[in-house]
């Protein structure tokens, strides 16, 4: 399902497959395969004109859309009595006001607030929700990355879209690009609605413009860990509208030889952003090459809401387990250099499944070796080092799809220079025994350069490689039936 196709709740609590799409409208998913079914789900006027309602949301910012009133109306559909709710520590402030205005006016006899940090869409903790008793969980200011039908409980994302100066916005990217310019436009979820507005009133002046789209994420949308990945020469510019880095820095992981703009929607200033891609890369491959040498692994689940993915951690034991490696999984919320330095004597090297950017951004801050389930894969031979690409592959470059270079796997015998081992395979592809990453072609000329090859940044991308922590299943290419002639028999 899609960030925007999962934004609601069930209308009852047992019902499930159930989804809202927009403030008004539900998607219904058959068991069967079949076509969506669109039902209405308008809230009450009761609600929505409400004099006494409108007097306790006035206290709450009005360019927030908190999307109170539709909480209302959900958790009177479900029949909640007791709800928790999460948000990023930027909206904390608020979050007493939403508690005392959902039990006054949504019939529930009891709110909590869940405080944990949480740092994205990947931490909605419905396990913690469901052991305090919630029947109902309220997540703020992400987009769905967890399908609601995966929650232990109801579970509503509330996206929290900001309302910015559109225009300053708009007149902005005309002062600085021509028409002939092909600008990328993205950010943040918050932004999503100001991001569209724009791109559709540029596109009507004729310039080049797109937002690029990693799916399931919705058009524009770009996460810490994911970002979509653009054909070298597709685009020039990107405009990136967000009050901070962490996002933006990403997209430019994933696409260096784009030059990067950060439109702060509150300062109204964009900046040309930098991104040290030479420093970053060098890093990550020394980390991965001294892992090569590992004896001992520890490999850690993210236990901070749903950071850790169960099936990631199956499919990367059973890539140890092919390379005949001893490791211990470990289960933790939050990592941290002085944690791990505990098992220094005892782990050679560490592959952590919560987040990458904790590998990418503090990775040198550990000992030992801290890599992510896709670096994995490169240390242990299952996928091409991006710094030793075949000369073939080269002409590629470092911003195009990740598929041709960064995260090609040996999926069948033919494509390796070894044997595949007949009882070793995973979800995505075969294991190989002696790894075609590993081994190259008699003739075959190599290079090693930190900024050969793309390093992916496709996480939670539905196309991602065998590292990615989608829930989302590709989907299906049916074959069409070929009707007969009318000389046919």
């Amino acid at each position: 399902m899609g960030a925007k196709d999962d934004e609601g709740v069930p209308p009852t609590a047992p019902l499930s497959g159930i989804s809202s799409s927009s403030p008004q409208m539900m998607v219904v998913r058959s068991s069967i395969t079949g076509p969506k079914r669109f039902v209405r789900q308008q809230v009450p006027d009761s609600i929505l004109n409400d004099p006494a309602l409108k007097r306790a949301m006035a206290v709450l910012p009005s360019n927030y859309n908190l999307e109170i009133p539709k909480t209302i109306w959900r958790l009177k559909q479900a029949g909640s009595k007791k709800v928790a709710l999460q948000f990023p520590e930027g909206l904390l402030m608020y979050s007493l006001t939403i508690c005392d205005i959902l039990e006054a006016f949504a019939g529930i006899e009891e709110c909590f607030v869940l405080g944990d940090v949480t740092y994205g869409a990947c931490c909605v903790d419905d396990f913690s929700a469901t052991a305090l008793g919630a029947d109902f969980l309220v997540h703020y200011g992400h987009s769905c990355l967890v399908p609601i039908d995966m929650s232990l409980i109801p579970c509503l994302y509330v996206f929290v879209d900001i309302q910015i100066d559109v225009q300053d916005l708009l007149d902005t990217v005309k002062k600085n690009f021509d028409p002939n310019t092909k600008i990328a436009v993205a950010g943040t979820i918050q932004f999503s609605t100001a991001i569209q507005a724009v791109l559709s009133r540029l596109l009507k002046e004729n310039y080049h413009v797109n937002a690029p789209q990693a799916k399931p994420l919705s058009p524009g949308e770009v996460l810490g860990c994911t970002s979509p990945s653009l054909r070298s020469g597709s685009v020039d510019s990107l405009v990136f509208v967000a009050d901070g880095r962490f996002h933006l820095e990403a997209f430019m992981i994933a696409n260096p030889k784009v030059k990067a703009y950060r439109y702060d929607p509150y300062s109204k200033v964009m900046t040309l952003e930098e991104y040290d891609h030479q420093g970053m890369r060098e890093a990550r491959m020394n980390a991965i090459k001294r892992a090569q040498g590992a004896k001992t692994w520890g490999v850690v689940l993210g236990t901070l809401g749903r950071q850790g993915n169960p099936r990631i951690l199956a499919h990367l034991e059973q890539r140890l387990a092919a390379r005949h490696l001893s490791y211990t999984v470990f289960l933790i919320s939050e990592l941290s250099p002085t944690k791990l330095a505990l098992f220094f004597d005892s782990v050679d090297a560490w592959i952590q499944i919560a987040c990458p950017r904790l590998s990418i951004d503090w990775g040198e801050a550990f000992k030992q070796p801290l890599l992510t389930p896709y670096e994995a894969e490169v240390a242990l031979g299952f996928v091409q080092p991006w710094w030793r690409i075949s000369e073939g592959l080269e002409a590629n470059g470092a911003s195009d799809g990740i598929q041709e270079d960064a995260s090609r796997t040996c999926k069948s015998a033919s494509d390796c220079c070894g044997s595949v081992a007949p009882d070793a395979s995973s979800e995505w592809s075969a294991v190989e025994t002696d790894s075609c990453c590993q081994k190259q072609a008699p003739d075959s000329k190599e290079k090693e350069n930190p900024m050969l090859g793309s390093y992916p940044m496709d996480y939670y991308a539905q196309d991602g490689g065998p590292w990615k922590s989608c829930y989302v299943k590709p989907p299906v290419r049916r074959a069409v039936p070929r009707s007969l002639g009318v000389g046919s028999t």
